[in-house]
This record gives structure tokens, C-alpha cells and sequence, in this order.
């Protein structure tokens, strides 16, 4: 898969992107806005086993953000089951030193437009805990709507955090479900 940005290109997470995914993953910034099963600190040896897994799924779902030639951040889709099948919920996240160019709000979009053609989905969603406005920002500049505040729902660092809810939705016929 090979989606272009403007600033980079969103692809296949290939063998030889551990050393530059450990290198702009291991950020305690980065880290406080993701899910505690995205490490820290991010090792070469998470970073190997990411890839493995990553490139093993099936189908796709995972993707690196390539930015000046290395993966500097990662895109994903966490495919839903039994009645919620036709929705995804959406992860992401981009190395700091390309922070405020632009680049994520443009791969949110292109992935999204991706993820409705390839899957069979009618719902992609994202969660962002409270006071992560960038992450806020670029889902609605990529057309998410705010769906909701689900209060003191996430532990992050030692905190309760509020988690806030985007969704982007389409109009379809169910099929054979996702993938």
C-alpha cells in the first residue's frame, strides 16, 4: 500500500524501519498521548517486534508514516467485531520533529479515504485524551465530528483523564463485514 502526503507517503511497515521507528517513537511526549501498549521507553527490540507483527497482519491494518525516507510515525485502523464489524477505530501518531507541518492532518485524511474504500466499514472513530488539542485539531480538520466526552474514562501516566470522542461516518449497505 502507498498513499503520497504532502511532506511524505503513508506505506507497508517494511523489516528495515525498526532503527528509525525506536528513534522518533521514544518520546515521553508522544507516549502520554497513546495507548500504554505503545512502550516507553521505545526500544529497537519493541521497535523489531512491532514491525514483525505489524507486517504479519491480515488484512493490512497498520502502516508507517514515511517523512525525508525513514518511518516517522505510524497510522492504523483496529478493525471492530460482532455488531459494531462496520467500524474501526483509528490510531495514530507522527515523530515530534514533524509536529506542526501538516503532515498528520493529511495522512488522517488519506487514510480515511483509504480505509472506506478498502474495508467495509460505515464508522471510523478516535478516541484523544483531554488536553491533546493538536490530535483534536487534526481529526476535525480531516472531517471528524465530536461525538462526545467520556468522562474519567482513561488512566494515563498516574492520571484519570476524560477521553473525547470523533467520528466520521458514510452511508452504505452492509456487506461481508471488514477486511
Amino acid at each position: 500500500m502507498l498513499l503520497d502526503l504532502p511532506g511524505g507517503r503513508i506505506r507497508s511497515w517494511h523489516a528495515g524501519d525498526a532503527p528509525s521507528l525506536a528513534r522518533h517513537a521514544n518520546s515521553r511526549n508522544i507516549w502520554l498521548n497513546v495507548r500504554d501498549r505503545f512502550p516507553h521507553p521505545y526500544t529497537l527490540e519493541a521497535a523489531a517486534l512491532w514491525v514483525e507483527r505489524a507486517t504479519a497482519m491480515e488484512p493490512e491494518t497498520q502502516f508507517a508514516i514515511e517523512v525525508d525516507g525513514e518511518a516517522a510515525g505510524g497510522i492504523g485502523l483496529f478493525l471492530q467485531e460482532d455488531v459494531s464489524r462496520f467500524s474501526a477505530e483509528l490510531g495514530y501518531w507522527l515523530g515530534e520533529a514533524f509536529w506542526g507541518r501538516g503532515i498528520m492532518t493529511a495522512a488522517v485524511r488519506r487514510f480515511t479515504d483509504f480505509a472506506f474504500d478498502t474495508f467495509d466499514l460505515n464508522r471510523i472513530y478516535g478516541n484523544v485524551f483531554e488536553g491533546n488539542e493538536a490530535s483534536a485539531r487534526v481529526l476535525e480538520k480531516a472531517g471528524y465530528e465530536f461525538e462526545g466526552r467520556h468522562r474519567r474514562a482513561a488512566v494515563k501516566d498516574g492520571r484519570i483523564v476524560d477521553n473525547l470522542l470523533y467520528a466520521i461516518v458514510r452511508d452504505f449497505k452492509p456487506g461481508r463485514g471488514p477486511g
